[in-house]
């Protein structure tokens, strides 16, 4: 920790931000010093991201102050705050499908570097942080936890004596996690000062050693991490009790929903993870958990699942017994599958949208809002309102553009789109990606809430604490091939994670003689 002549790395004082009907930041005050890591908490749409933001120069605050040592300074830019030494990893990628990882770096670096050497750099950089990249691969094959690797190593390639990260484990596996936090109390050790912000409060507790809360834009409260329960942070962020997911009594025991019978997919690039042999089955009323490691053939899966990419064989998947392998996604949607993709920013919603037209791209079939051929203007922005009021979405209203919302908080739209529909049959990926503690709560208790209703639920996460808590039965993804599922109450962590390593026979079922 630098000693009391040393002015504090960034001091900001009284910074206002608003955007029409909303205050994002109202009068706040942080402080971080040298090699210190500093916690940045708050619910979804609390204004952080606002707030980092305005540090990085990509949003002017309306009033306030900004030191950087010690020096007052106004930072225009997002190219001014990296030749300051201020880098930032943020929540949503800014990357371009088309290029490859070498590519997006070094247009996201100001100096001008000859691609050989700057191919040589990433590949030092990968392998000192254990964030494995190929320069040549193009992005579009890129699986989420990769394409979060890029923008940690463009940011690390600048050497920053700031670094701001923004959900920076939201889709790496805890063994990548670990990696990543070696590498930020290494940086912090170099006088290197960390902004970290994140709703995975235990890696809070961990990694930190002080937390500013926000709560509506305010400083709600300041405090020692590592001193508090998960819990207890949780409560400063949303100012009172925390409530849990309530499980009820088992699923499994009504009729196959969704089942997948010996899916055998090659992938439509180069570097894609070809599906091998995969089979499941999901009932009326359970909900199934599928783990695994990014890059092990989730997106392929899902895609075959959602239909869209086409199986060979329409019956390697079934919908109420009916085939529908080829068939795509509107046809699958019509007999009561709904889906939630990965990437919210792209995939499930159009950033240049509002919210009510983002809400009609999915569920116009069954929500009635075309007639005719014609859109029902009334009934779009009705529909989005709901999803806002029973997810509790900030938002100024369902005219905003999808791309104005909070990472977390248009995760919590997606999420109400989908299951607002009622479907018959949801797959979620990643359906708490970015979103706080109280959101999680009320995510995982709507999916228990719909699989009680009837509904088959099969969820693909990397939260193995989520799956744990949510699933009936698990079931892991390894390098394309599927192993069987275990009632996820007779599953210990451990064997789980021999699953995750590709540790199951051809039949799908854990080698035991490796198991502890």
């Amino acid at each position: 920790m630098a000693s009391e002549d040393v002015p504090a790395r960034l001091a900001l004082t009284g910074i206002c931000k608003t955007f029409p009907g909303v205050v994002a930041n109202d009068d706040v005050s942080l402080s971080l010093e040298p090699g210190e890591i500093h916690a940045l908490l708050g619910e979804n749409g609390a204004g952080k991201s606002t707030l980092v933001k305005i540090v990085y120069g990509v949003l002017r605050a309306d009033a306030g102050e900004m030191l950087w040592n010690g020096s007052p300074v106004q930072v225009a830019s997002p190219a001014q705050a990296r030749r300051l030494g201020i880098g930032m990893v943020f929540q949503h990628f800014s990357l371009f499908d088309s290029l490859t990882v070498a590519e997006n770096i070094a247009l996201g670096i100001d100096e001008k570097v000859p691609m050989r050497d700057l191919t040589a750099r990433i590949g030092e950089v990968s392998a000192r942080y254990g964030l494995a990249l190929d320069p040549g691969r193009h992005v579009h094959t890129l699986s989420v936890g990769e394409r979060q690797r890029v923008e940690i190593v463009r940011c690390l390639l600048q050497s920053p004596s700031l670094l701001i990260m923004d959900e920076p484990t939201s889709v790496l596996t805890p063994q990548e996690a670990d990696r990543l936090f070696e590498t930020l109390r290494q940086l912090a050790s170099e006088e290197v000062t960390v902004l970290y912000i994140s709703h995975k409060l235990e890696e809070i507790r961990a990694l930190c050693e002080a937390a500013t809360v926000l709560r509506d834009g305010r400083v709600a409260a300041t405090c020692d991490p590592r001193r508090e329960t998960a819990r207890g942070l949780a409560q400063m962020m949303i100012g009172g009790e925390l409530a849990t997911p309530v499980r009820g009594a088992a699923g499994g025991e009504g009729a196959e929903r969704l089942e997948v019978r010996g899916l055998s997919l090659e992938p439509d690039h180069p570097f894609g993870t070809p599906i091998r042999n995969a089979s499941l089955a999901v009932r009326a009323g359970e909900i199934l958990g599928i783990a695994g490691v990014a890059g092990n053939g989730q997106p392929e899966l899902l895609a075959a699942l959602s239909g869209e990419t086409l199986c060979a064989e329409a019956g390697a998947i079934l919908l109420d017994g009916e085939p529908v392998g080829r068939l795509g996604p509107r046809q699958r949607r019509a007999r009561g599958l709904c889906v939630v993709p990965e990437e919210r920013l792209g995939q499930a919603t159009v950033p240049e949208m509002t919210l009510a037209e983002n809400g009609f791209l999915s569920a116009y079939l069954r929500e009635g809002l075309l007639r005719h051929w014609l859109l029902q203007l009334r009934a779009m922005h009705r529909f989005a309102a709901d999803i806002v009021h029973a997810y509790s979405v900030m938002t100024p209203g369902t005219a905003a553009q999808a791309g104005s919302l909070s990472g977390g908080n248009l995760q919590k739209f997606v999420i109400g789109r989908e299951i607002l529909q009622d479907p018959e049959i949801l797959i979620a990926a990643h359906p708490t990606w970015g979103v706080d503690a109280g959101a999680a709560a009320a995510i995982q208790q709507a999916l228990l809430d719909l699989a009680k209703a009837g509904a088959a639920v099969l969820v693909i996460s990397q939260d193995l604490d989520e799956l744990f808590a949510i699933s009936d039965r698990l079931a892991v993804i390894c390098e394309g091939r599927l192993s069987a599922s275990r009632r996820t109450e007779d599953t210990t962590v451990a064997q789980a994670g021999l699953l995750m390593g590709g540790m199951f026979d051809e039949h799908g079922e854990i080698v035991e003689t490796h198991a502890a």
